[in-house]
């Protein structure tokens, strides 16, 4: 095993902690998406690129986004709920 290799893993690992004991909705979405772009840089370092592409659109982009989207469509019904 490489040092890159022992240096990613330490990352995913520090990352995921973070997401776990995040506990404000919007840092843990953010920490999600950090933790999958690391774990992409994992999977490169392991030689599957095929799979860290895969990583970097699920883990990266879409997901983050769908519980932002979500996170925003509840504040929203939060301020109808107060103002009706």
């Amino acid at each position: 095993m490489t040092g890159l290799q022992v240096v990613c893993l330490l990352v995913v690992a520090v990352a995921g902690t973070a997401v776990v004991l995040t506990r404000v909705p919007l840092r843990q979405t953010l920490a999600s998406a950090v933790l999958g772009l690391g774990l992409a840089v994992l999977f490169l370092a392991f030689g599957a690129p095929d799979v860290a592409l895969s990583q970097i659109v699920v883990a990266g982009v879409a997901l983050p986004v769908m519980v932002l989207l979500t996170l925003a469509k509840i504040h929203a019904g939060d301020r109808e709920d107060q103002d009706g």
